[in-house]
């Protein structure tokens, strides 16, 4: 069983700043892709960004150059900086990650966290 907490979402105003965590527990052998969704509601849900095991990243055009994906490999834990935020910003945003859950898995398993809700007042 793994399991995803996420924390850091609440209400800010436009231009600011907010800086979400997941931390990833559970029984599994390594992560391989972490990454951040946003959800509205009517809307498909949409990756914001990800982050390879060994850094690589990518990002939503309309996040780039605002929003920063981080992991902490040895603490199972990956952060989305978020910087500059705007009304389009307010969303559900919820961590996913790919995990081998042993050394022996021919394949990754999936999962999500709950969400936070982020909301940014213009």
């Amino acid at each position: 069983q793994v399991h995803l907490t996420e924390s850091g979402g609440g209400l800010v105003q436009a231009g600011g700043s907010l800086r979400l965590s997941c931390s990833v527990s559970g029984s599994f052998a390594s992560i391989a892709d972490m990454a951040w969704y946003r959800h509205v509601p009517g809307k498909a849900r949409n990756l914001v960004a990800i982050i390879r095991r060994h850094g690589e990243t990518n990002y939503a055009d309309s996040v780039k150059g605002r929003f920063t994906i981080t992991r902490v490999n040895a603490e199972n834990t990956v952060d989305l900086q978020m910087n500059n935020l705007n009304a389009e910003d307010t969303a559900v945003y919820l961590c996913h990650v790919e995990v081998w859950q042993s050394r022996h898995s021919t394949g990754t398993t999936k999962y999500w966290g709950q969400g936070t809700q982020v909301t940014v007042s213009s």
